[in-house]
């Protein structure tokens, strides 16, 4: 019988709040916005569901043990738990979801959200991308 553990219990609870924090914006802003304007109105939601987050964080690569700033930074870090990626494009192509799943990876985490903004319906444009989960 497959029996979830507490991490992944909360892990999912979070996951939860922040989609639903993604479909408040975006039924408030429809698409056609950049991407910074959907990252401001997020914080919002976020704030308003009292989740702890980070915006711009700065992601170092390791490098035989050398930490190298190559200028990688993650939207938004929630809970320091999921990795929130944030776009307005067309469509998400594969070197979109490789770039969370590189995050996940370098970040250590185990779940990301990528929320593209730019569809008529944001169900459409979300994904959830999990490294060993």
């Amino acid at each position: 019988m497959f029996e979830v553990s507490g991490e992944s219990q909360k892990i999912n609870q979070i996951t939860d709040k922040i989609i639903g924090c993604a479909i408040a914006v975006h039924r408030g802003l429809g698409p056609g916005l950049l991407e910074s304007a959907y990252e401001e109105c997020l914080s919002y939601e976020l704030t308003q569901a009292k989740l702890s987050f980070k915006r711009q964080v700065p992601l170092p690569v390791i490098y035989k043990g050398v930490k190298l700033d190559c200028g990688y930074r993650m939207d938004m870090v929630v809970e320091d738990l999921v990795i929130v990626e944030i776009k307005a494009v067309e469509r998400i192509i594969s070197v979109h979801e490789a770039q969370l799943l590189s995050y996940l990876k370098l970040y250590n985490k185990r779940v990301g959200l990528m929320f593209n903004f730019h569809v008529s319906v944001l169900k459409s444009g979300m994904k959830r991308i999990v490294n060993n989960f």
